[in-house]
């Protein structure tokens, strides 16, 4: 017995070193997407592939940190889609857990909505501003869905075309900043971006129910992932020691010029061969220069990378020592209306999820972000507290400390979840989850529904790798895309 035992081990040990050193997949990228397709290649005993990670831990865009003393989530926060008629594998991992998170009911919230000088809108100001947020997005469902139904023709146009077809285009600051809330706070980006049939009816409501759950819980949203890459990869004291998952490989040059051999070039200079691979880098990683493809790859593939469009999406951390603002039920958001669309506008203290902390995070999205990610931490601080002291008073006390992730300026992420822009066809969208040659992509980009959700990110992984399977082991290797899955 004990022979055998010995045996079975000797014998996994050969396979995870012959998977290290002559892999039949390559996985890039070590986030959601790569984790689940990881899993999906093992459970189908396609257990020889390595996951070369340009970092030094897993789980990409959901990132927990410390932040006065609390575990905070740089990235992903909320579990999206509860309740409704299919079950969100998200969810189900994080109740299986326990993971700690907290139910935001934004259908009953207070709109508390301050003006640029810091005083209070009315309540039938603001109800008139959310009035014309539910007419827009009621008028645009209905046009979306009847687009959707005409199949022969891939029939689209941006949020703003639909504000403007149902005659309220949002105009002063108040409807302008309700308009940023229902919008650029879920797509990162404007709505003279973004497309109107691919945003209604909101796929990930549609699917799993409209319930909303923000994560706050020591051993971060990321656990989820690792939850996942348990079940098959080797750890030792919760720490990966699998030696197929290579940590710190920034991945510089994919070579698929020989047909069924892929050469994977790193920054470090190490050389890589397999007979697939895949890649799961965000789109934003794609668009720029990082990874160099041989031989270039197609036009009709690259219009489909660079006409898709990442969104960034950055909440802006602040620590007080004391709590100067309003707690309790219907006070976890305030928001502030300036002439310059999206500047400081969605405030959300933490009262509940984290009690004593005394902290606050604003959101800010696209150029604001971009901007804000490019000027010191001082210099945003100032402007922070330039609008919380034309809210809250002069004398409310400066924060101890902020925290400011910068997704865009990383050169391995450049963004935050992807959006669907306004013209862009189902064809092209088809073509940018297309395998090329025997390169094949993955991440939340790809799935035509769930793009820009974590959710979106594990069944995206879960279809690459269902691909990869059926190519290496029946010989039915997709060449392309034809239809909306």
């Amino acid at each position: 017995m004990k022979l055998l035992i010995l045996l079975s081990i000797l014998l996994l040990l050969v396979t995870l070193v012959f998977a290290a050193s002559s892999p039949s997949v390559i996985i890039v990228g070590a986030g959601m997407s790569g984790i689940s397709a990881a899993k999906r290649l093992h459970d189908n005993n396609i257990k020889d592939f390595i996951i070369l990670e340009a970092t030094n831990r897993i789980a990409g865009r959901i990132h927990k940190t410390e932040f006065g003393g609390r575990t905070v989530e740089k990235g992903a926060n909320w579990l999206h889609g509860v309740g409704g008629p299919q079950k969100n594998p998200m969810y189900e991992i994080a109740k299986k857990i326990k993971l700690k998170s907290y139910y935001s009911d934004f259908s009953n919230m207070s709109f508390n909505t301050y003006n640029e000088e810091g005083k209070l809108f009315s309540k039938k100001e603001v109800d008139g501003a959310l009035d014309m947020a539910e007419s827009n997005e009621e008028f645009g469902t209905k046009l979306a869905e009847k687009y959707s139904a005409d199949t022969k023709v891939d029939n689209d146009m941006s949020l703003l075309a639909l504000e403007r077809l149902n005659r309220k285009e949002p105009k002063t600051a108040l409807e302008r900043m309700i308009d940023f809330y229902s919008f650029d706070g879920e797509q990162a980006e404007a709505p003279r971006v973004t497309s109107l049939k691919h945003i209604f009816p909101r796929p990930e409501f549609e699917l799993f129910g409209d319930g909303e759950y923000f994560v706050a819980d020591s051993r971060g949203f990321e656990s989820i992932v690792h939850v996942l890459a348990k079940s098959f990869l080797t750890y030792t004291n919760d720490t990966i020691t699998d030696p197929r998952v290579m940590f710190k490989q920034v991945v510089t040059e994919v070579d698929y010029s020989k047909k069924g051999e892929v050469t994977v070039k790193t920054e470090d200079g190490k050389v890589y061969q397999a007979k697939k691979v895949i890649l799961s880098p965000s789109i934003g990683v794609l668009q720029s220069d990082l990874i160099k493809f041989k031989p270039e790859l197609p036009m009709w593939k690259r219009i489909a990378i660079d006409e898709f469009s990442i969104g960034i999406y950055t909440k802006i951390f602040l620590q007080f020592p004391k709590t100067f603002w309003p707690t309790g039920k219907g006070t976890e958001f305030f928001f502030y209306a300036h002439p310059r669309r999206g500047y400081y506008a969605i405030w959300q203290q933490l009262e509940a999820e984290y009690p004593g902390s005394n902290i606050l995070f604003v959101t800010v999205t696209d150029d604001e972000s971009k901007r804000v990610e490019q000027q010191p931490d001082e210099d945003t601080k100032a402007e922070a507290m330039e609008v919380l002291r034309k809210i809250f008073g002069k004398d409310i006390p400066n924060p101890t400390q902020i925290m400011i992730p910068r997704w865009y300026s990383d050169r391995l992420y450049r963004g935050t979840f992807t959006n669907w822009p306004a013209g862009y066809t189902i064809q092209k969208h088809n073509n940018l989850r297309a395998p090329v040659g025997s390169v094949y992509f993955t991440g939340e980009h790809t799935h035509p529904e769930l793009y820009g959700y974590a959710d979106g990110a594990y069944y995206a992984g879960v279809n690459t790798a269902k691909d990869v399977i059926n190519c290496l082991k029946r010989k039915m290797c997709k060449t392309s895309y034809n239809n909306h899955i």
